[in-house]
């Protein structure tokens, strides 16, 4: 029997999610929709067949005829709605960030707990991507020994209106948090902002490009480049440096193109076209986790942790020092160390 989904919000991202499990997800089906701009939901659910359009999040959630959802709507909302769900007991693919505070994640933590099981995964979906897998893969088997430093770019060709300093940690460099955490197996324990001279492409006080400087709880030393304004693509890259060797991301490649003295390979334009393999593979595996009743993916664990690392990547970015990573314990409910991926 079909998962049946519904989806919270009908933008950009919940389109997307609605066409991909209408589309490329087996065992999937789409049965409700919900927007706070009834014509969005109205637009998405003709082009793709989805039977009921909600007016309100919280109808769709309370719909018995939905057994699982996805959270695509403004950051603002996904507190209110992940409660919701975890309120009714349905498994839940939340976009990040989970709340907009660490403090408001770990309340979703704490009720995730009182409800004595994970229903709630948080849409990291890199570690999906088949490059990322494959890397931890490798970083797991010893390939290289135990990792010593971590590099990472994080490069947009440019962003909406309003993309403020602080958004390059909480919006993209979040990303980068997750996955090294991931990849490590480790939380972060403190944080360093750089910002140099501003590149003159950003926004009017824009503090863009900036250096992001992680440890981990173990001294794992990890810098991310963040720009978001560079015009000539979306360039993802991360490199572990090991003790007897080093793994570095390959980008995906389509075609290489040798022609007039050039040698030219085309750089993603968008996320969603760098990271298409990963949107697929994240709700193909979210569903099989829903249907077999097992948890799975980044928990709302991940998601409180990924908030604390932003919110002292942010007072470093005002300060200009070292902030310290504040984590409450973990409750028993996520394994420490536990790391679900792709193989």
């Amino acid at each position: 029997m079909a998962v049946r989904v519904g989806v919270i919000g009908a933008g950009l991202m919940g389109s997307t999610h609605v066409r991909l499990l209408s589309d490329r997800v087996a065992g999937a089906e789409v049965v409700a929709v919900s927007d706070a701009l009834p014509g969005q939901a109205e637009r998405v659910a003709a082009e793709c067949g989805v039977p009921v359009i909600h007016a309100a999040g919280e109808e769709l959630i309370r719909d018995p005829e939905v057994d699982a959802v996805v959270i695509a709507s403004p950051a603002t909302t996904h507190a209110a709605f992940v409660r919701a769900c975890l309120d009714a007991g349905k498994p839940v693919l939340c976009e990040k960030p989970l709340a907009e505070t660490a403090e408001a994640c770990r309340e979703l933590v704490e009720a995730e707990v009182a409800a004595g099981r994970r229903l709630v995964q948080v849409g990291f979906m890199r570690r999906y991507d088949p490059g990322f897998a494959d890397l931890k893969l490798r970083l797991d088997d010893g390939v290289v020994g135990p990792a010593v430093l971590v590099r990472c770019v994080h490069r947009n060709a440019q962003v909406a209106p309003g993309y403020s300093s602080e958004m390059l940690i909480t919006e993209s460099v979040v990303h980068e948090i997750d996955i090294v955490r991931w990849l490590l197996g480790e939380e972060l324990a403190r944080v360093t902002v750089h910002a140099p001279r501003p590149t003159s492409l950003a926004a009017e006080g824009v503090r863009d490009p900036q250096l992001v400087v992680l440890e981990t709880e173990s001294g794992v030393l990890v810098d991310v480049e963040i720009s978001v304004n560079v015009r000539y693509g979306y360039d993802i890259r991360c490199e572990v440096v090991g003790e007897t060797g080093t793994l570095a991301l390959a980008p995906p490649v389509t075609v290489e193109v040798r022609r007039d003295g050039r040698h030219e390979v085309a750089v993603p334009g968008f996320y969603r076209d760098r990271f298409a393999a990963a949107y697929v593979e994240e709700l193909r595996s979210w569903v099989g986790t829903v249907a077999d009743g097992r948890p799975g993916g980044p928990s709302a664990w991940d998601g409180y942790a990924a908030a604390a690392v932003c919110e002292a990547g942010v007072a470093s970015l005002h300060g200009g020092e070292t902030v310290d990573v504040v984590l409450r314990p973990r409750p028993d409910l996520y394994a420490p160390g536990e790391l679900i991926g792709q193989r």
